[in-house]
């Protein structure tokens, strides 16, 4: 099953098992920046590039989120990144992912 994850809020579930598990950890990963948690500063992925050009902050960004996906939620097979983008110049990562279908 290829699903496409994104940063907008669902509340978590601390009973999620199963693909939406997987789905929930590959989110809570797009939606956190490196340094920002306590208890494991290198979670997650580095944001330093966010200042610098579009097109190179795309493609940065983009190889950060695989390495950070692949790293702590290896279950998740990454088929796509891309990103949704407004007028106003900010956009947000979309991650498309495979997970084995366990029904859940």
């Amino acid at each position: 099953m290829e699903v496409d994850v994104t940063t907008k809020f669902i509340p978590l579930d601390f009973g999620a098992s199963g693909t939406k598990e997987i789905l929930q950890n590959v989110r809570m990963i797009l939606a956190t920046p490196k340094f920002s948690c306590p208890m494991d500063r290198d979670f997650a992925w580095d944001p330093d590039v966010l200042d610098a050009p579009m097109n190179i902050v795309q493609g940065k960004i983009a190889q950060r989120l695989v390495e950070a996906i692949r790293k702590y939620e290896p279950r998740a097979e990454i088929v796509d990144v891309s990103f949704e983008g407004d007028i106003n110049g900010t956009f947000k990562p979309v991650v498309r992912v495979r997970v084995a279908d366990d029904s859940a």
